[in-house]
C-alpha cells in the first residue's frame, strides 16, 4: 500500500508539470483561484443534489512564490507578471487540456469497470481515498489516513476550510472488497429515496478504445487511410487556427483503434428523409437525391430504409391507394444499385426528436375518430392521442365496416402486388412492420402533445372503451371484478417513481393487483404484434419481415422500471419483460430491430442524474433476450450521430469483443440522411465507420 501510495503521491499536479515540461499557467491559476473563493464562499452543489454553506476561508495571498504573481497593484517591479509569447501559452493551454482529458477517461475507466463511487468530475484527494480504501484503510473526511486494522483512532486534524467530498465523507467499507463490474453504487445514492436493486449485473465489453472521454476525428488534410487526431470536444472547438490543428496532432496521440479484420460483415442502411415524398405522393427533388444516393453507394453503403405512410397513400378513399411517388423513388433507389428496406408506417409522422414533417393518419380514419374518439389510445384523464389506432380496435369493425387488422393486411397485400418485381430483383430486401407509435412495439406513453418531457415515467394508455371492455373481461375471468380498473396512483406523465404509490420501490405494482394489471397491459401488446406478424407474413410470404422494439432506458435502474411498465414491457428488477416479445417474433420468423445502441450511460449519467437511465445495460439485455431464442438483431441510432465516438460505440455492439458464441448485429440502419451528414468530414468518418462494419479481412 505504501508503495503505491508513493506512486500516487508522484503524480501531484507539479510533477505532472514538471513531467509534461509545462510553463507556468497565469490564466488557468486564476480562474482556478477565483473558482475556489467562490466554490467555498457560496453554496456548493453537490454531485449527490445536496447544497452546504462554508465560509470563505482565509486563502493565501499572492506573493513572490509565484514567478508570475505581480507585486503591486500597479503591476510593476521585480515580481510583475513575466510576458509570453501567444504560441508558448496557446501550447500551455493545450497540454493541460489533455492531462485534463486523461484524467477525465481514468475516471471513467474508474466508474463503469472498478465500482468506484467517485463523482463526475471527482478531484485526485477523491481518487486517492478511493484506492486507499479498497485497499483496507481508513481515510476521514480531514485526509486523516490509517490501516483499518489499527486499534485507536487518531486524532482528527484541525478541521480545513474546504468541502468535504462526497467520498471522502462516506463511512468505512465493509472488509469486503467490491464486486467488479456492478454499475456504480454512487448512481443510486444521488436521489432521496431508496432505490431499488439492479436487475442483474451488466458488464460492458471492454473495447480498445475507451466510451465516452475521447473521440477521433480526421483532420483537415488527412488520408483516408488513417491520419487521425484525438480529440475532446472543448480542445477541438478551441483550436483556431491550422497550426492549432497540428499541435493538437503533435501532442495526443492517436487512440488505439480495434482490428475488425474478420470480423463479420455488417450490412449498413441509411434511412432516407421523412419528406422525400410528400403528402400528394410525389417525390422531392429526385435530382438532388439521385446525386446524394451515388455517394453513399461510392462509400459502400448497402441501401436505404424509407416509410411507406398509410396517411399518404390511403389518404382520402378507404382502399383506393396511390402508390406513384413511392414507384419513381424505388426506381430511382434500383438505378444506384442500392437495396431496399421498406417499413409499413401505420402511424402519425411528427411529435419525436428529429421529426420536421407532420404525415397524420389518413382524413377517413380522423373523420371516424372525430365521431368515436375510442379508436384512439386514452389516459386516465380522457385525452386521445392520435398518433396510431388503439390496440382495442384491431379485432372491432368500427373502420367503415373493416377492424384494424383487416385495414393492415389491406394495405400490405396490395403494397406487395404493386412492388412485385422489387421483390423478384432482390431491390426490396425486408419489410418492417409498423406496430404502434413511431412504428416501434410500444404503447404511446410518452406523448410530448400531452406535455410529457425526459425523463418523466409517462402514463398508461388503456382507458378508450375497448381496452376497458378487455380489462374487465380478464378481470372477471380471474374472478376479481374489482380488478377492472386501472392504477389509481400511478402519477402523471413527468411523475418519478418514488413520487407514486404504485411505481415506488416497494410500490403496488408487485402486489396482486399490480402483477396482474401489468401482466394484462403487456399481454395486449404481445398478442398486438402477434396478430399483425400473422397477416405480414401471408402478405410478405417469403420475404425477410422486421419488428422495431422501442428502446425505453431511463428509470432502467430503479426496482419497478416505471418508464418501461407505462410503455408495455413488464421488465420489473425481478422479470424479463422482453423475453416473451421475443419468442413471438421467433413464432413467425421476424427480426428484431432496437434502437439506442450509441448511447453511452455515463452521458446520461452526467446529463440526467436522476433519470437512473442506463440504455447499456437496455440493450445489452434486449439483445440476449433475442440471440437466447435465435432471431437475427438489426439496430439504429435513437438520434443523429457524426462523431467517432458514437460510431465506435455502435460498433461495440455491432461486434461484441471476445464473444464465445460469435454473435453479431444482422444490419445497421443509420438514422438519417441529411445535408449534414454529406458534409465533407461527415462523410469521411461515416465512410470510416462503414468499412469497419464491413471489414472481413
Amino acid at each position: 500500500m505504501a508503495q503505491a501510495m508513493d506512486k500516487l503521491g508522484g503524480t501531484s499536479e507539479e510533477e505532472e508539470e514538471e513531467g509534461m515540461d509545462m510553463d507556468v499557467k497565469e490564466e488557468d491559476d486564476e480562474v482556478e483561484d477565483g473558482r475556489i473563493r467562490a466554490m467555498v464562499a457560496g453554496a456548493v452543489e453537490m454531485s449527490g443534489g445536496g447544497r452546504y454553506f462554508l465560509a470563505p476561508p482565509d486563502l493565501p495571498q499572492d506573493s513572490g512564490d509565484r514567478g508570475d504573481a505581480p507585486a503591486s497593484a500597479s503591476g510593476s517591479g521585480s515580481g510583475s507578471r513575466r510576458s509570453r509569447p501567444a504560441e508558448e501559452k496557446e501550447r500551455t493551454k493545450l497540454r493541460e487540456r489533455h492531462r485534463r482529458a486523461i484524467t477525465g477517461r481514468i475516471l471513467a475507466g474508474l466508474r463503469r469497470h472498478g465500482n468506484y463511487n467517485l463523482r463526475v468530475r471527482a478531484d485526485i484527494n477523491e481518487v486517492i481515498a478511493a484506492l486507499a480504501r479498497e485497499a483496507g484503510w481508513v481515510v476521514l473526511p480531514d485526509g486523516t489516513t490509517f490501516p483499518s486494522s489499527q486499534a485507536g483512532r487518531p486524532a482528527a486534524a484541525p478541521a480545513v476550510a474546504t468541502p468535504a467530498t462526497p467520498t471522502a465523507a462516506a463511512a468505512p467499507p465493509s472488509p469486503t472488497p467490491p464486486f467488479r463490474g456492478i454499475a456504480p453504487a454512487g448512481a443510486l445514492r444521488t436521489l432521496d429515496h431508496p432505490s431499488g436493486r439492479l436487475k442483474g449485473v451488466f458488464t460492458p465489453p471492454i473495447s480498445a478504445y475507451d466510451g465516452r472521454c475521447l473521440s477521433v476525428v480526421p483532420v483537415a488534410g488527412a488520408s483516408r487511410t488513417g491520419e487521425k487526431v484525438a480529440d475532446s470536444s472543448p480542445l477541438i472547438c478551441s483550436s483556431t487556427d491550422s497550426g492549432n490543428d497540428k499541435q493538437l496532432m503533435d501532442l495526443i496521440p492517436s487512440i488505439p483503434e480495434r482490428d475488425f479484420a474478420g470480423s463479420p460483415y455488417v450490412p449498413v442502411y441509411v434511412m432516407l428523409p421523412l419528406g422525400v415524398v410528400n403528402t400528394y405522393c410525389e417525390l422531392v427533388d429526385p435530382d438532388s437525391l439521385m446525386e446524394q444516393l451515388k455517394k453513399l453507394k461510392s462509400i459502400g453503403v448497402d441501401g436505404v430504409m424509407v416509410d411507406c405512410w398509410w396517411g399518404i397513400v390511403e389518404a382520402h378513399i378507404p382502399q383506393q391507394y396511390n402508390w406513384k411517388g413511392y414507384m419513381h423513388l424505388f426506381q430511382v433507389v434500383r438505378d444506384t444499385k442500392l437495396k431496399l428496406q421498406v417499413v409499413m408506417s401505420f402511424h402519425e409522422c411528427g411529435g419525436k426528436v428529429g421529426d420536421g414533417v407532420c404525415i397524420p393518419l389518413p382524413q377517413w380514419v380522423a373523420e371516424i375518430g372525430r365521431s368515436n374518439p375510442n379508436i384512439y389510445f386514452t389516459d386516465s384523464e380522457g385525452r386521445c392521442n392520435p398518433e396510431c389506432l388503439s390496440w382495442g380496435v384491431d379485432k372491432e369493425r368500427v373502420l367503415l365496416g373493416r377492424t384494424a387488422l383487416e385495414v393492415y393486411f389491406d394495405f400490405m397485400r396490395n403494397f406487395r402486388v404493386e412492388f412485385d418485381e422489387f421483390f423478384e430483383d432482390g431491390t426490396i430486401c425486408e419489410i418492417e412492420i409498423g406496430l404502434g407509435p413511431y412504428g416501434e412495439l410500444c404503447y404511446p406513453s410518452h406523448p410530448v402533445r400531452h406535455g410529457w418531457r425526459y425523463p418523466g415515467i409517462g402514463e398508461f394508455q388503456c382507458y378508450d372503451s375497448f381496452l376497458q371492455k378487455s380489462l374487465k373481461k380478464a378481470a372477471d375471468a380471474r374472478g376479481h371484478s374489482v380488478w377492472a380498473r386501472g392504477p389509481h396512483n400511478a402519477g402523471s406523465y413527468n411523475s418519478q417513481p418514488h413520487e407514486t404509490g404504485f411505481l415506488c420501490d416497494g410500490g403496488e405494482y408487485n402486489s396482486q393487483y399490480g402483477r396482474f394489471f401489468l401482466g394484462w397491459y403487456s399481454q395486449v401488446l404481445v398478442e398486438h404484434g402477434d396478430s399483425v406478424l400473422f397477416l405480414a407474413k401471408l402478405a410478405f410470404d417469403g420475404s425477410s419481415i422486421a419488428v422495431k422494439i422501442s428502446g425505453i432506458h431511463w428509470w432502467y435502474k430503479t426496482a419497478s422500471h416505471a418508464a418501461e411498465l407505462t410503455a408495455g414491457f413488464y421488465n420489473p428488477c425481478n422479470r424479463d419483460g422482453y423475453a416473451p416479445i421475443a419468442s413471438m417474433l421467433k413464432k413467425h420468423g421476424a427480426s428484431l430491430n432496437f434502437t439506442c445502441t450509441e448511447l453511452h450511460t455515463l452521458d446520461h449519467y452526467e446529463d440526467f442524474p436522476e433519470a437512473m437511465a442506463d440504455p447499456e445495460g437496455l440493450v445489452w439485455q434486449v439483445l440476449n433476450a433475442a440471440w437466447d431464442v435465435g432471431i437475427p438483431v438489426a439496430s439504429e441510432n435513437a438520434l443523429p450521430c457524426y462523431d467517432r465516438d458514437s460510431y465506435n460505440k455502435i460498433l461495440e455492439g455491432a461486434k461484441p469483443l471476445n464473444d464465445p458464441d460469435g454473435r453479431h448485429l444482422s444490419s445497421f440502419t443509420y438514422l438519417r440522411l441529411s445535408p449534414v451528414l454529406m458534409q465533407n468530414h461527415n462523410l469521411l468518418e461515416f465512410e470510416r465507420f462503414v468499412k469497419q462494419m464491413h471489414e472481413l479481412s
